[in-house]
């Protein structure tokens, strides 16, 4: 009896310990789910609802795409991300994440229980329990976890809602790519697809196993783990995400020792507004984008502005990436050798005032004071700073640090030096300029746009921005007026002797008597051989017959916005255009005598594909398609037997290397038909080439700073030798890239065409008798090439 009490009062008492253990167990279960249901209610803090779980907030960077689909660059503030799905990421990348960070990612709903139970048992010392999910929860909606432990309990629950949301919100696949979209790997490779392009120049679809195994491997801790600082820890880590990948089966044992063994191979490429290609296009493409944002027409949904740094638009562009590199792979093969010759003709003991020619010191003294207050120093220190001037010009004759430009190996470098600010201006104006557009004349649509050498140090873009004088590269609009006003053909005879023309000064008459840049004259000269040899006699003489005004009416119609006086000088290039211009001028010629306005942006999407913005060509009917074919052929001349046949020889112009070595020229050795025109202006000031084949209008202007900045001689300084080989360079890269079909045959000949191009049939035609004279300007004599 007893003992069946004492049996008894066992049994009792140890069902009453299993009743406080299930009551303590419900309450703690209660407790979780109400902790849980406060969490989810936001009684622990701000919680995201539907609508940002949908869309979560991420400043994404807007792309720049080439016509042949690459990215040119972007623009951000703090964010250079461009998100990427799921398939566009390379199957190494996932297999490592999931590997190392989430081993069973695909059997969980954002939680994972048994990583959990081990996480608190052994306090985390055999890892931790995030979960990918979870640790995207963090990055999107959370944050950085706090030191204060009920605050960081508070985080983690928050957390653990979250990415339940997130399990359910989206797929498996779309969480990954969230993920790899939204970390910093540094150096600005915000997201997966700016990291591929940063540390290995690739897309992320391209990345290979041990690319991908270092990129995941930063995911523990992107500030330890910076391959740049580094290396041997990025690379010991990167191996642990390979073991990792061992273990669970992804690869074998003889991979992972293989790749374990090599180094990182970094080709670290980095992205930044004043790197890359197309900078100088893209500079232009910001202002053309900040223009198109203020418009009220181009508005959100929410009626707010769009944002082009972090709003993810696509912009995209009429450059193609290929011709944008063989533009400006030509100006960097040319521009060092012509600015070696340059340094050697300029030496203090050559030129004391150099780089500066024919000036005295005091109008040195006062161009140089001049440039000061436009430099974005004075900018910056009396206007954001605002500091006193006299200050400010104080601190130009103080010696600071600072990186300068140079030319090494023919590449653009830095040297860290200590300089006065007017001492680095003054070096700096001793480089020669360059700007350069290449544009489909049937389209509008521009190829290729190099406004200098080096955006990071010369920022002025020598396309659009900077207007030059334009020598002989204006006369084919002389003619090609003369032709469509008097009918002439290229085979028509002008006397080439001295000519003037009366104007007015003051009310008084005087005459204007333009020389030959040879000051040879004598005999007779068909249009065609006049214009290839730059005859300025008889250029006067046609400017004489159809007026001023006339050919400037015409140059406004082929899209030239700058201003232009109706003088007799314009006829030897007196104006100041832009490289932008003329190209869009002389694409009328080889499109038929139909003016196409010059294209960048074809289309402008959102984040989401939308599209906003699409253009509409803008084109008008400025010549006959027989008046455009007659100066074209005229223009083809030039590269037969004028100042461009430079581009059918086997070598041109030989130039210095260090100061000492003279180096061989370039060969172009072209054969198909060329239409073009060189332009030297007064002193050597500035060097043109337009060249054109059937379906691609180039231009290219070399030049100084400034008009006293130039070579001594037109040996160097005419545009055939200071542009003409940056033309020749890049069609020869064109023309070897066979998927480009750049064209070699010849301007298509309109199918009634009245005037006769072919001189070879034609006996002596004098069109106007020597005495012929008239016309009024207001121009000193000019003596352009």
């Amino acid at each position: 009896m007893t003992t069946q009490k004492t049996k008894g009062k066992a049994v009792q008492d140890f069902s009453k310990y299993i009743r406080w253990f299930w009551i303590l167990f419900s309450v703690g279960v209660l407790s979780a789910i109400l902790v849980f249901l406060l969490a989810s209610w936001g009684a622990l803090g701000d919680m995201p609802d539907h609508t940002q779980l949908e869309n979560p907030k991420t400043n994404l960077a807007t792309e720049i795409i080439s016509s042949d689909g690459k990215t040119l660059g972007k623009f951000y503030f703090n964010d250079n991300r461009t998100p990427v799905g799921y398939g566009e990421l390379s199957p190494h990348l996932i297999d490592a994440l999931i590997a190392t960070e989430d081993a069973r990612f695909h059997d969980h709903a954002g939680i994972d229980a048994r990583g959990t139970v081990r996480a608190f048992v052994f306090l985390g010392s055999k890892g931790g329990a995030s979960t990918i999910s979870q640790q995207l929860a963090r990055q999107l909606f959370i944050g950085e976890g706090s030191k204060n432990t009920i605050e960081r309990l508070f985080q983690k629950i928050k957390e653990w809602v979250i990415a339940t949301r997130l399990e359910r919100q989206y797929t498996k696949e779309e969480i990954i790519a969230q993920y790899f979209n939204k970390y910093d790997f540094l150096n600005n490779a915000d997201g997966i697809r700016s990291a591929a392009r940063i540390y290995f120049g690739k897309e992320p679809n391209t990345l290979e196993l041990k690319e991908s195994a270092m990129l995941v491997g930063m995911f523990k801790n992107a500030a330890l783990y910076d391959p740049r600082r580094n290396p041997v820890g990025v690379k010991n880590r990167r191996n642990v995400v390979l073991a990792q990948m061992q273990k669970y089966g992804y690869i074998n044992e003889h991979v992972k020792d293989s790749l374990q063994e090599t180094e990182l191979d970094l080709n670290y490429t980095p992205e930044s507004h004043r790197e890359g290609i197309a900078t100088y296009f893209r500079e232009y493409l910001r202002d053309f984008m900040k223009k198109w944002t203020r418009d009220e027409a181009n508005r959100k949904p929410d009626g707010t502005k769009y944002n082009i740094n972090s709003d993810g638009l696509k912009v995209y562009t009429t450059i193609d990436s290929r011709m944008q590199q063989y533009a400006e792979n030509a100006v960097q093969q040319h521009m060092p050798r012509l600015q070696a010759e340059f340094f050697h003709q300029n030496t203090p003991k050559r030129n004391p005032t150099a780089p500066f020619l024919e000036l005295r010191q005091g109008e040195i003294d006062t161009l140089m004071r001049g440039s000061i207050k436009k430099s974005e120093r004075w900018r910056h220190m009396k206007y954001d700073l605002k500091i006193d001037d006299e200050k400010i010009k104080a601190s130009f004759y103080k010696p600071v640090k600072m990186s300068v430009f140079t030319w090494k190996d023919g590449k653009p470098s830095e040297i860290d030096t200590i300089m006065k600010p007017i001492d680095s201006m003054r070096y700096y104006k001793s480089f020669l300029r360059t700007g350069m557009m290449s544009m489909d004349p049937l389209t509008g649509h521009v190829k290729a746009w190099v406004g200098g050498m080096n955006y990071r140090h010369f920022q002025y873009d020598m396309v659009k921005q900077g207007r030059r004088q334009i020598g002989s590269t204006f006369k084919p609009f002389v003619y090609a007026t003369a032709i469509d006003q008097l009918h002439l053909s290229p085979c028509d005879e002008f006397s080439d002797t001295p000519y003037c023309i009366e104007k007015y000064k003051h009310g008084n008459p005087e005459e204007w008597c333009p020389k030959n840049a040879t000051e040879e004259y004598g005999g007779k000269r068909t249009l065609k051989n006049a214009l290839a040899n730059s005859v300025n006699t008889v250029t006067a003489r046609l400017i004489d017959k159809v007026g001023p005004q006339t050919v400037v009416d015409l140059a406004k119609k082929l899209g030239i916005e700058s201003n232009i006086l109706p003088v007799p000088a314009i006829a030897l290039g007196a104006a100041d255009l832009s490289v932008y211009e003329m190209v869009g001028a002389y694409a009328t010629f080889a499109n038929k005598g139909v003016y196409t306005k010059p294209v960048m942006v074809t289309s402008i999407e959102d984040k989401n594909g939308t599209i906003l913005y699409q253009f509409k060509p803008e084109t008008r009917d400025v010549l006959s398609e027989e008046t455009a074919y007659v100066t074209v052929k005229l223009m083809e001349g030039v590269t037969q037997s004028g100042s461009g046949a430079r581009l059918r020889t086997k070598g041109a112009d030989a130039y210095r290397k260090d100061y000492k070595e003279i180096v061989t020229g370039y060969p172009y050795e072209f054969t198909n038909p060329i239409a073009g025109k060189t332009g030297t202006t007064q002193n050597q000031s500035d060097g043109w080439f337009m060249g054109m084949v059937p379906n691609l209008v180039t231009g290219v202007w070399v030049g100084g700073e400034e008009r006293s900045i130039h070579f001594k001689s037109i040996t160097y300084g005419q545009g055939a030798a200071m542009a003409l080989p940056i033309w020749g360079l890049y069609m020869k890269s064109c023309y070897a890239d066979e998927t480009l079909d750049i064209s070699k045959e010849e301007f298509e000949e309109p199918l009634n065409l009245s005037i006769n191009v072919d001189c070879s049939k034609v006996k002596d035609k004098s069109i106007f008798d020597d005495d012929d004279s008239g016309g009024d300007g207001i121009s000193d004599d000019l003596d352009f090439n």
